[in-house]
């Protein structure tokens, strides 16, 4: 397959990004792609949020293992009985009673239930790792995309700018030479028609370039201040993505197959954990504290212990645990199909993205010399036109097809360079990202 322009632009991305320049004239961030990635990979609110799913399951996984460890308990009473009713008959009118003990509980046997919670938390604190690689991996993409937008929204804004030049150019030459009498008021009306025509989009290209910045600005997660770019859409040449491997590598990192395939896993445990409802558990449980007792002025007092092992067997839950083993049985099913569905979504959407990066890079490459000779072209015309060999109609066909051709370029750029990116995180090859230098915060 012949070699052409591909970008590989996330080669760079998973470098620290050095400090963000300022412009001095905004007082807005100005960002390299590299420092734009940076930004993304630590304020994104997506990422951030996935780092605090992190620190759930982390707390999830020591509530868990609480339940394997002793529990000590620290009680203290005290207690005040009087029943005058029993004066005659020889127990005490009154009663005191104080106690302080330590008590200390220890499952045994629980048939499995704590093991398979155990292994469960410890899944389920695997999976932040791949929320967040996952989470990353999204905010890269979103952010070199917006980043590129802006770039392509600047060509249209430059694009816009130089055809109302050229317009403008045009109509001072057609005024000049109405007055030398070599053309007609015709002419310098067409010439003033054009000029005021590329007016608007001069407004729209600018206004557009505002959007751009300000959807880079979300993404980012910066809030309360500008954001402005530095870049250029010219892509360096690698060769063409393969499908079977762009595929393979897809399965082996993409972490959300990672994250549903330890769902599966956990359900799994989690059938354990049902299974164990309705069966006995053996548990130790002793106390040793001190105790006082006063009956009507008669006081003792010393210390208490006991000691012992527990069995508790639910013989008839009413159901419970076998309504409860059946819904975590289809659970788990249900995850597997989940998982095949997202194995057959990611199969299209490698050979999609495969055939983005095919088209863009034979757009890029079937333009990239019409520019030059569109712009020829018009210098040619425009010399016609003066030497009277050519009509104004040549003239505004010739500039036409400079507009379309230098648009159609930039469209074609950052289309390659966002079919690239896009491609790179379907495969999985923007996450997991490293964290990154946090550059500035919002």
């Amino acid at each position: 397959m012949k070699r052409t322009l591909v970008p590989f632009a996330l080669g760079l991305t998973l470098l620290a990004a050095p400090l963000a320049a300022r412009s001095e004239e905004t007082g807005s961030l100005v960002l390299t792609l590299e420092q734009t990635l940076g930004l993304a990979g630590e304020q994104n609110r997506d990422v951030q949020k996935a780092r605090e799913y992190g620190i759930q399951v982390e707390a999830r996984y020591g509530e868990e293992r609480a339940a394997a460890l002793p529990q000590f308990t620290l009680t203290g009473s005290g207690s005040y009985a009087g029943d005058a009713s029993q004066q005659g008959l020889g127990p005490p009118e009154r009663t005191d009673n104080y106690a302080l003990t330590l008590g200390v509980t220890q499952p045994i046997f629980t048939w499995g239930k704590i093991s398979a919670g155990l292994k469960l938390a410890d899944i389920g604190r695997s999976t932040a790792g791949d929320r967040l690689a996952g989470a990353r991996g999204t905010a890269l993409r979103d952010a070199a995309i917006a980043f590129y937008d802006v770039l392509l929204a600047r060509e249209y804004a430059a694009v816009a700018t130089q055809n109302l030049e050229q317009r403008a150019r045009q109509l001072e030459e057609s005024r000049r030479r109405l007055a030398a009498g070599t053309v007609t008021d015709f002419d310098v009306l067409a010439a003033s028609v054009a000029e005021q025509n590329a007016r608007p989009d001069v407004i729209r290209t600018a206004n557009r370039v505002s959007s751009a910045r300000e959807q880079l600005a979300f993404v980012l997660g910066v809030r309360g201040r500008a954001v402005d770019v530095t870049g250029s859409l010219v892509a360096s040449a690698v060769a063409l993505p393969d499908y079977e491997t762009a595929f393979q590598t897809a399965v082996a990192r993409r972490p959300e197959l990672s994250e549903l395939r330890k769902g599966r896993a956990m359900s799994e445990q989690m059938e354990r954990v049902e299974r164990a409802g309705n069966k006995p558990s053996v548990g130790f449980a002793a106390d040793l504290g001190w105790r006082a007792v006063d009956y009507d002025g008669k006081t003792g007092d010393g210390s208490a212990w006991s000691a012992g092992v527990q069995l508790s067997w639910p013989v008839f839950d009413g159901g419970r645990t076998k309504g409860a083993v059946t819904r975590t049985e289809s659970e788990t099913r249900s995850l597997g199909i989940d998982e095949a569905r997202f194995l057959d979504a990611l199969a299209l959407e490698t050979k999609t993205g495969v055939d983005a990066v095919r088209q863009a890079a034979a757009i890029v490459e079937a333009l990239d010399g019409t520019v030059a000779e569109a712009e020829r072209l018009l210098a040619m015309a425009e010399k016609g036109f003066a030497l009277g060999v050519k009509v104004r109609l040549d003239v505004d066909d010739a500039q036409l097809n400079l507009l379309q051709a230098r648009v159609g370029l930039a469209r074609g750029r950052r289309d390659l360079l966002v079919a690239q990116v896009s491609l790179g995180w379907v495969t999985g090859e923007l996450s997991p990202a490293p964290a990154a230098k946090t550059i500035e915060k919002p």
